[in-house]
């Protein structure tokens, strides 16, 4: 909610309920694939997961491995939290895709300094709740 909040707008907060986003985790994890997650005390502040690829829309995918999510609250960001989190999920240099907001220049440019480069395939919003995204490579 704090990075996508103002962007993803009404009708998608009126569809998102505790209930439905506990479906959604349910079914992410329902593949075994591991899942990290950062703690501060005993404050989650972070979370990622890479799974094996799937078609996103249209798109068929372009590596065996893609990083399904990752996110750091806005308060820890800077801290290392979230590289510490992508080494887990994805081992440095390991091939890999994802999918990256396409107005989150702080993310973009996080994954590029970790090798990951724009393949030029995009969504429009279709896929991704209304935010356009693109893809990313390495």
């Amino acid at each position: 909610m704090e990075t996508y909040g103002d962007r993803l707008g009404g009708q998608f907060w009126e569809r998102f309920t505790p209930e439905r986003a506990e479906r959604a985790w349910r079914t992410w994890l329902a593949d075994g694939a591991p899942r990290w997650v950062a703690l501060t005390g005993d404050e989650l502040v972070g979370f990622a997961f890479a799974r094996a690829s799937r078609p996103s829309g249209t798109h068929e995918p372009v590596r065996d491995l893609e990083l399904h999510s990752l996110y750091v609250l806005a308060a820890h960001h800077g801290t290392g939290i979230g590289q510490r989190l992508l080494d887990r999920a994805i081992h440095p240099g390991e091939p890999a895709q994802l999918w990256v907001a396409d107005g989150n220049p702080r993310a973009i440019r996080f994954y590029e300094r970790n090798g990951f480069r724009p393949d030029g395939a995009t969504d429009d919003g279709a896929t991704f709740n209304g935010l356009s995204a693109l893809r990313m490579v390495r």
